[in-house]
């Protein structure tokens, strides 16, 4: 236990100096306004360099993410059955489903999964 703790601190104090070793040779020390502003040509641009981002489309993305990692932590409780009670699988389970099944829910219900407003 004391060596966890001593090879626990090396780490931490090794980690701690390099992150300030490094942040202190990244900064310039001689810092030029001219250069420190955004480059301009003088004219205004033909059309905008931004493509317009759909709002929609990123809560669709990140839904689709979130249910995705619910769906890879449900597959191994389909191994975990043989090693484990019945019962307590079959509530452990059945909980994480209902609480997906409610985030569902709500997420309908709000109107995030419609896509045309």
């Amino acid at each position: 236990m004391n060596l966890m703790m001593i090879v626990s601190m090396i780490l931490v104090i090794v980690t701690t100096v390099i992150m300030l070793i490094s942040s202190f040779l990244s900064k310039k020390s001689i810092v030029d306004r001219e250069k420190a502003s955004p480059f301009e040509c003088g004219f205004d641009p033909f059309n905008k360099s931004r493509i317009p981002f759909s709002l929609r489309f990123f809560l669709i993305a990140v839904i689709f993410l979130i249910f995705d990692v619910e769906i890879a932590i449900l597959l191994p409780m389909i191994e975990s059955v043989n090693t484990s009670s019945i019962m307590s699988w079959s509530i452990v389970s059945s909980t994480f489903i209902v609480i997906l099944l409610v985030g569902l829910y709500h997420e309908w219900n709000q109107g995030a999964l419609e896509w045309s407003n």
